[in-house]
This record gives C-alpha cells, sequence and structure tokens, in this order.
C-alpha cells in the first residue's frame, strides 16, 4: 500500500526572518528613545527608495519588515530622529531657537558647544558618528546650492533663514568634521539699549551720536564675536530717516532699524567657479544708486580701495567694519587688505588720512560682556606720511572715560 496516500498533507514552514550577513542582527531600541543608528540608516534607505516621507505609519512599516521591535515611544522617537536629521539644522535645531544663543560649534560627534553670550560650553547634545554630523553639513551646504565633498571639504555659507554656516569634513580636520553656525541677531538694539546694558557709558554715548550727526566717517573694529556689527547697526539707526543707506556685506548680517536701506549681498562661485559677485563689484556698484551713506559690513578684502575711493569723492558719512585686536593696529591691517587690491603702501596712507577720520573699537571681555573699549582718531604723520592711529578716549568697564593723546583732535573733527 502507497504511504503517499495515508500520509497526511505538508503543510510548508517559513522559518523565522535571519539578519542579513552583511547587518548586524537587529537590537532592541533604548527604552523610550529611538532604534540605533544602523537601524535608522536602513529605515532612511528604505524611504529613500520608496520616495515616501518619515510619517508614522511609513516608518512603523518598514521596521517591522526590518524586523525591529515596534512601541509606541520607539515609533515616535524614530519619527522625530528622521525628521530632525531631513529638515534644518537636525539636532541642533533646539539650540539655535534658544533664547540668547550666538553660535553653535560642533567639533565631532562628541563635542558640541553652545555660546549664550558668557563664552562656550559643552551642552548635552551629541551624533550617532562622524557621518551624521558630515550628512547634515552636505545638506545645510546643499540647502543653498553649495558643494561639499572630498574634492571641496570646505564651505562658509548663509542658509535661508539667515544663520552663518562653516563646515570642514573630517579629511582635513582630526576630530571628524567640524560645524560653526553663526546665529543672526533676532532683534537690532538702539545705541540707548547698548548703553542700559552697560557697554557704553552716556559721555560714549554721546559722542557716537555727535559722530553720526557729524557724517564723521568711521570703522567699527574689534575681534570675533565681539559685537562689531551689533554696534554698526546700533549706530546706523541714528542716521537721519531721509538719508539712503546702502549696505555691502559678504554675509547679510546687519539690519539696522532705518527706514531707507538697502542691502547687497555678495555671491560665491558657483559649482563650475563661475558667477562669483564679490564685494568690491558691489562698492562699485553702489556708487550708482545715489547712496547718502555707503556701509561695507565687514572691510576683509580689495574692497577697502574702493570704499576709500568713495569717501574722497564726496560720499560723507561711510562706515564699516574690520577684524582687528587694537584700534592701533587699523591701519597696519587696512595695509594689507590694500595689498590685495594692488595699492601700493603710500597710496593706501594717503586715501586713509582723507577717507577715514575715526576708528571705534569694541572688546569682548572674559565673562562673555561686549563693550566700547576706546574711540581713536586716524592722523597723518607729516614726517612718514603715515596714517597711527591715536587714542582720544578709553573706556574703562564702569562707564569712566579717559582722555588720550587724540582727544583735541576727535574735538576738531565733531566741531
Amino acid at each position: 500500500m502507497s504511504t503517499a496516500a495515508t500520509s497526511p498533507p505538508m503543510r510548508r514552514i517559513t522559518p523565522p526572518r535571519r539578519a542579513r550577513p552583511s547587518e548586524p542582527p537587529a537590537a532592541p531600541p533604548p527604552a523610550g528613545g529611538a532604534v540605533p543608528a544602523g537601524d535608522l540608516d536602513r529605515i532612511r534607505a528604505v524611504l529613500v527608495d520608496r520616495g515616501e516621507r518619515a510619517d508614522p505609519s511609513s516608518v512603523a512599516a518598514i521596521m517591522r519588515t526590518e524586523g525591529m521591535v515596534v512601541s509606541d515611544a520607539s515609533l515616535a522617537a524614530t519619527v522625530e530622529t528622521l525628521r530632525q536629521q531631513s529638515v534644518g539644522a537636525g539636532p541642533l535645531d533646539p539650540l539655535l531657537r534658544s533664547d540668547g544663543v550666538t553660535d553653535v560649534v560642533v567639533n565631532g560627534p562628541d563635542q558640541v558647544f553652545v555660546d549664550r553670550g558668557d563664552g562656550l560650553e559643552l551642552s548635552a547634545v551629541r551624533f550617532g558618528s562622524d557621518d551624521e554630523v558630515r550628512r547634515l553639513a552636505q545638506r545645510l551646504a546643499a540647502s543653498v546650492g553649495r558643494r561639499l565633498d572630498d574634492s571641496v571639504p570646505f564651505v562658509d555659507a548663509r542658509l535661508s533663514d539667515g544663520t552663518r554656516v562653516h563646515a570642514v569634513l573630517g579629511v582635513l580636520a582630526d576630530r571628524g568634521t567640524c560645524l560653526s553656525l553663526r546665529v543672526p541677531a533676532r532683534r537690532t538694539f538702539s545705541l540707548d539699549e547698548y548703553e542700559a546694558r552697560g557697554s557704553i557709558g552716556s559721555g560714549g554715548a554721546r559722542l557716537l551720536r555727535r559722530m553720526i550727526a557729524r557724517r564723521v566717517p568711521f570703522l567699527v573694529s574689534g575681534g570675533t564675536g565681539s559685537g562689531k556689527t551689533t554696534l554698526l547697526a546700533a549706530l546706523l539707526g541714528l542716521v537721519p530717516a531721509c538719508d539712503r543707506i546702502v549696505v555691502v556685506e559678504d554675509s547679510r548680517e546687519l539690519a539696522p532699524a532705518h527706514p531707507h536701506v538697502l542691502r547687497l549681498e555678495g555671491r560665491p562661485p558657483n559649482a563650475e567657479g563661475a558667477g562669483a559677485v564679490t564685494l568690491t563689484d558691489l562698492v562699485r556698484q553702489s556708487l550708482r544708486m545715489r547712496p547718502d551713506r555707503v556701509v561695507v559690513g565687514e572691510v576683509r578684502g580689495a574692497e577697502i580701495c574702493d570704499l576709500l575711493a568713495a569717501m574722497n569723492t564726496g560720499h560723507e558719512g561711510g562706515c564699516g567694519t574690520v577684524h582687528a585686536n587694537s584700534a592701533g593696529d587699523v591701519p597696519a591691517r587696512l595695509e594689507a587688505l590694500a595689498a590685495l587690491g594692488g595699492m601700493s603702501r603710500a597710496a593706501l596712507h594717503a586715501q586713509l588720512a582723507s577717507a577715514l577720520s575715526a576708528v571705534v573699537h569694541v572688546r569682548r571681555e572674559r565673562d562673555g560682556q561686549r563693550r566700547v573699549a576706546e574711540i581713536a582718531v586716524l592722523v597723518r604723520d607729516p614726517g612718514s606720511g603715515l596714517v597711527e592711529s591715536r587714542t582720544a578716549v578709553a573706556f574703562d568697564r564702569d562707564g569712566t572715560s579717559r582722555l588720550g593723546p587724540g582727544a583735541a583732535r576727535l574735538d576738531e573733527v565733531l566741531r
């Protein structure tokens, strides 16, 4: 008798899903948190392949298909993590939105620092890996049409919300991909508020008001993060409403409270190396726009030649900012910048003597306070023909002032 006639029908048994040889077995997610970084990458890859958004239903389906444990807490955390990594600045968004934050810097995946005005402090934010930091940096660069990869491993750009981002990939930095984000000022301070914060005394504030009223051409000098742009915006708010201000910047930061401001912004070259618009180009264009005051947000290159030329051809009251360690260092700093534009040292000092009258130097103290440290005048030495910076008034932290060797010259300028 045939055994086939009496044997029960065979059932197909589906073996349990095994982890792919190239992948580690799926680990359960941390309690109340998103799934591990490797599983996030798998979910993200599937979403990209399918062209789907990271909504709860799609993510839950993928997690089940991939053999991951799905709970309400893990699903919510996973969806939020994927959302952060696909829009905005990812896990840095909460820091950038915090009140008082001026800078956020990332030194690789394990060190994220934030500056709330009192210096850099280590935050609790961490990245899962350097690849995660790199993806964020590349996405931020791509959002403004900039390239960031091993062939172009650094970028400096401004995001659509005004945040300035600088990125260096791990191929150049030993700690891994580094990010530096400068948060734009959420509001413009007036000089009255600047004074109320203790950044300048009442006597110094009166001098600055007189400089604006007398159309004195000047530069605001200081180190990185010292508050040059904040002070310049406050001073431009004192310009009479009938004046037309044309602001030229490499990256848009100045937003003075003034009814008639036009802002021109430079543009870097595209991926093919074409299409760049330099500050020198913009300064030349600004002179054809019937400006009452030409302002260069930050003098950092050959545009100083055109700015000085403009100030020597009837454009009074021009101003800008420049990086310098002290007011006394400003002439040497301008020499170096003018050399980039092909201007000789003698020509620079000849132009400088008649174009600029004063330097307002700001300083950031160790405790984070930003204040006006001194007002200096630019005076040409009759023997050498070189322009030097002489302190007219120096200000202590308590607001008291001390007259310097340039005090008489400042009084002449203001009269």
